[in-house]
This record gives C-alpha cells, structure tokens and sequence, in this order.
C-alpha cells in the first residue's frame, strides 16, 4: 500500500478523509449502561478525535455535547446534569441535550447573549445497549442503524465494549482475516478451535455489495465435507461472524452470531463494541451462555482494570503469554481469544507502516475492505453518499457457518443467512 493511501484510512480527525467518511455513520458512542439513570453522573467521550461528554437528562435522553463550557473552557464534566441539562459550576452556565443555552446566571436575566451562546452537539439514538451519535453534515443525517443485532430483544442479545490500544484499522483487519484462525486461536485441548487447523489455507471468495461485501471461506476438512463460514463487512468498520459448527458435523451448536464495532477514540487508540445475539426465538442468551462467552474470548468482569474497558493483559505485561502452556497445544501461549487478537494488532504499533506488507490470497477480504473504504472517502470528497449509510441497505444480512459437500455453492448460504427478526 502506498503511504499516502495509509494516511487516507488511518487519520480520521475533523477535516481528514477518513474522518470525514466515519462521521457520515452513525458511531457507537458509549454502552447505554454507562449512563445506567436520568441525572446520573456524565461520562466523557473521546470519538474521531474530538473531547465530548454523554448525559443523560432528566427525560431521560442522552446528549453528546462537547466537553467544554464555551464560556472560560472550563470542563463540564465537573458539571451538575439537572433539569434537563447540564450546568458547568464555574459560573453556572447551562445547556441543554441540544447544545443551547438554557440559563446564563452569572449575567443580567435579560441578557441578549443567551440566544447566541451554544456549544457543539451530536444527534443521539439508544438502540442494541449502545448509545449511537452522528457527527456529520446536518443536511446528510442518515436512518438510525437497524441491524438484525439491534432488533433482537434483550433477552436475545449482549453488547461489551474492550479498549485497544492501537488505530481503528488493524483491529477490523484482524476481524476480516480468517486465516489466523487457524494458528492463533488454535488450541489443541478445544475441538472447536481444531476445525479451523484442519484446512490452514482457506478458499476465499469476495462479494462486493450496497454495504459493503460478504465473504466465504472455504475449508476441505474431510473428502467430501467442506466447512464454511460467511462473514459479513458493513462499512465503515462493522463485521459479523457466524457462530461455529459441531465438528461432529452439520448442526449448528447455537443460533448465535457475533461481531464488532471499531470505533476510533483517535488515530491511535479504539472502543471496540463486542456483541452477540440468538436468532432463535427458543434460544435466549442467558447469564450462563454470556458468562462463557466472554471467559472464552478473555473479556470477563475479571480481566479488565478496574473503572475501565482495559484488559489486565496487555502489552505491557506481553499478556501473560505462557511459553509452557504455548508448548502444551495453546499456539500463541496467551489465553482469551480476543487477548490474543490484542496482542498482534497492539503488538504491530499503534499505526501499521502498511508498505512493508506482503500480501497473499488470503489476504483478498482485507484488500477489498481498503478499496471499498478508500473509494467511499473519494466519493464523499465528491459530494456523493457513501454506501451502507441506510438501515435498507444492511438490515436484513447475517453471517452463516456449516459443514457441507464441497460443491455447495454460495447461494445456498446466502439462503440460510438472510435476518429474520
């Protein structure tokens, strides 16, 4: 990749082409558990570059204002959430969810600059246990985003959030990268994680769409059984991974599909929205199916810092990576599927020097993903409209996995992926 087309994808502050693209979506902003009761405590926000800070009002709307007072720039985060709004104690100032000015103590009642002062704020909409924003033109506001995911109720569905310290970019490119799966995440004692290491080289085919493309990879486990999975890339950074199959063959364990969100904090750092949901109304996600999950994927109550969305294995610890355990049958030594994930895309640096790559076939979902995302930035350059802005354009995909004969062909997975809630 030429460097000038890394910088494109990588930068995604106010006025960058990659910012420009990620503000036309609307972007997980923070977990709606975060701000768990109206007038509770505000949370500060750190999205595309930009300082913000979430409330919830006494309606119970959530706002997503910028962080400081436009008075002095004092903090609002000190601020009182009372009545509608948010007071900066400073000098009393306070604005509304909106970002208009509703009180200006500190000056005569019936002063004319209380129509005139006004602090930034984004649109908001609570959907799936995430609070979602939109940062971009007024004029070009899209359809709130309505994935299978978000229409699933709350019995059938559960969102985390994990910190990782390294750009946006490597992180999505991990999750469209099947590949790995069948050395990283391998290990010996886990059936599961075997049926990747079966075939190591997978058949990749790419289908571009109106939101971005899905994918299939294809490995020869048996003469005449293939294992298939379909992931799903929405742009500008979402993907769906389907749920994995009995290695005995065949049935589905769960109707589960899981999928992240890579919401950039700034050029360096990404929130990372981890969610799953049943697609069977008869299979609810309980406490005890969550509890596993996120033990197997390393991101229980227990492996993040307290107060925060960092895991206690990170790069400054090397993960706790075990050269015992590595020579046991766990292949990268590190326990926690995501941990593991974290320690490549962290390990890499904070922004990867993609010249220096070497590209092969399995790589192909990964290039078509740059493509798409740089020839949407040069469409928004234009003037134009991204793809996968609008709820129609995505809200009815899935991601898919199987064991089947070889020969079956992709339209029949398409056929037992489409949404259904």
């Amino acid at each position: 990749m030429k460097p000038e087309d890394n910088e494109r994808l990588v930068r995604v502050g106010p006025g960058t082409p990659g910012g420009n693209l990620f503000r036309r979506y609307w972007q997980p902003a923070l977990l709606s558990s975060e701000l768990p009761a109206p007038d509770c405590a505000p949370v500060r926000v750190r999205l595309l570059c930009e300082d913000l800070l979430a409330f919830r009002d006494t309606d119970g709307k959530v706002g997503l204002v910028e962080a400081y007072c436009p008075h002095r720039r004092a903090p609002l985060y000190f601020g009182r959430v009372e009545e509608c709004g948010i007071r900066c104690v400073y000098h009393g100032w306070k604005f509304d969810r909106n970002g208009d000015c509703v009180d200006l103590p500190s000056e005569p009642k019936d002063t004319p600059l209380l129509d005139q002062v006004k602090i930034t704020a984004y649109p908001t909409h609570e959907a799936g246990g995430i609070v979602w924003a939109y940062m971009g033109p007024k004029d070009k506001v899209p359809a709130p985003p309505d994935y299978e995911w978000l229409r699933a109720p709350d019995t059938h569905r559960f969102v985390s959030k994990t910190f990782e310290n390294c750009n946006y970019l490597q992180g999505l490119e991990g999750g469209l990268d099947t590949a790995h799966v069948s050395f990283l995440h391998r290990d010996d004692r886990n059936a599961v994680t075997l049926l990747s290491a079966m075939d190591t080289a997978p058949k990749l085919e790419v289908h571009t769409t109106n939101y971005g493309y899905y994918y299939v990879s294809r490995r020869q486990i048996a003469p005449e059984r293939a294992y298939i999975r379909l992931y799903q890339y929405i742009m500008p950074a979402q993907q769906m991974r389907p749920s994995v199959v009995a290695p005995s063959g065949g049935k589905q364990d769960v109707a589960t599909i899981d999928g992240h969100i890579w919401a950039p904090i700034d050029d360096y750092t990404t929130n990372v929205y981890n969610f799953v949901y049943s697609y069977d109304q008869d299979f609810p996600i309980t406490h005890e199916f969550i509890e596993e999950e996120e033990a197997f994927f390393g991101r229980g109550p227990d492996d993040f810092i307290p107060g925060t969305f960092q895991l206690k294995k990170n790069l400054a610890n090397d993960y706790l990576m075990d050269r015992s355990l590595q020579q046991q049958g766990n292949y990268s030594g590190i326990v926690g599927v995501n941990t593991q994930d974290y320690a490549l895309q962290e390990g890499m640096g904070q922004i990867v020097d993609r010249s220096k790559e070497f590209l092969v076939a399995t790589d192909r979902a990964i290039v078509t993903m740059r493509r798409l995302m740089l020839e949407a930035m040069t469409t928004v350059e234009r003037g134009g409209n991204p793809p996968g802005t609008q709820p129609s354009e995505h809200g009815n995909v899935r991601a898919f996995d199987d064991i089947v004969p070889p020969a079956t062909t992709t339209a029949v997975m398409l056929a037992n992926s489409g949404a259904k809630w």
